[in-house]
Parts: structure tokens; sequence; C-alpha cells
């Protein structure tokens, strides 16, 4: 897998998971997920995918693995 499609990925990993870890808290409103513990635990699982995905992307590109 190319490198910057898995950094993307992290990205939208980290975002996806931000997203959701808010809206399990409450803090972002308008869907059903909001004030769901469950996506307040989901949440962050995936920000750490994400973190890792990029993580091993950008280590990738840098020529360390």
């Amino acid at each position: 897998m190319k490198s910057w499609i898995l950094a993307i990925a992290g990205v939208l990993l980290i975002l996806l998971g931000g997203l959701w870890t808010l809206q399990g808290v409450g803090v972002v409103g308008g869907s059903v997920m909001t004030g769901d513990t469950t996506w307040a635990i989901i949440g962050p699982i995936v920000v750490v995918a994400g973190l890792v995905a990029a993580f091993f992307a950008l280590r990738r590109r840098s020529g360390g693995g």
C-alpha cells in the first residue's frame, strides 16, 4: 500500500474518531449518536488507530522501515 494512502486514511480516522467522541459526550448534537456513551468509547479507539496508521505512513516515507 502506498504510504500517502495510509497517511490519508490515518487523518480521516483521526477526524472521524474525534467527531464520534464529541458526539458521544454530547458536545456535537444533531445525531442519534449524541449523548451515547458507546461513541464516547469507540471514538478514541478510532483516533488511536488513525494515529498508528499515520505514524507508520510517515515512518515509511522517511525511509525508517
